[in-house]
């Protein structure tokens, strides 16, 4: 199937956002406070309030059961079989198996990025903007994420 993103980008961001915002209030619910060591890593890459972070191991990313939000992410691979960690605000999802210090330096990362954007409803149209424009691997927000990976 040859989805196009960039069509139905109009449609699916306020989907996404609200999709975004209930799986992160799952996550600040239940889920794991940094450690002192990653504490540090969290600062090293740049988040300012590194306490705020909650991480969910979980045995794979979710996937949304809306239809066209499902196919979006599966055709486009940002939740596909591939990826391992996710970020949505504060908010971490990594999947069990993955967990290192360099993939939490790249979700860290993301989250700087939303603390710098204010919030999931202002970083999320934004990122999949890029996505449509760079496609992921070429996205500026993946590109400095990547940048900021560190193993310690």
């Amino acid at each position: 199937m040859n989805f196009n993103l960039r069509s139905a980008l109009p449609l699916l961001v306020p989907k996404a956002i609200a999709w975004a915002e209930a799986r992160a209030a799952e996550i600040a619910a239940r889920g794991l406070a940094l450690n002192d060591l990653e504490v540090a890593i969290a600062r090293r890459v740049g988040v300012a309030q590194p306490e705020r972070i909650r991480v969910s191991l979980v045995p794979r990313l979710p996937i949304p059961d809306d239809p066209l939000l499902q196919l979006a992410t599966l055709e486009t691979g940002l939740l596909g079989p591939n990826m391992v960690g996710l970020t949505l605000g504060h908010c971490i999802y990594i999947c069990l198996g993955h967990n290192s210090n360099r993939l939490l330096s790249h979700e860290c990362r993301h989250v700087h990025q939303y603390e710098i954007a204010g919030s999931i409803a202002t970083y999320l149209p934004n990122y999949l903007q890029q996505i449509v424009d760079f496609g992921y691997e070429d996205a500026p927000f993946e590109v400095d994420a990547r940048a900021h990976e560190t193993d310690v």
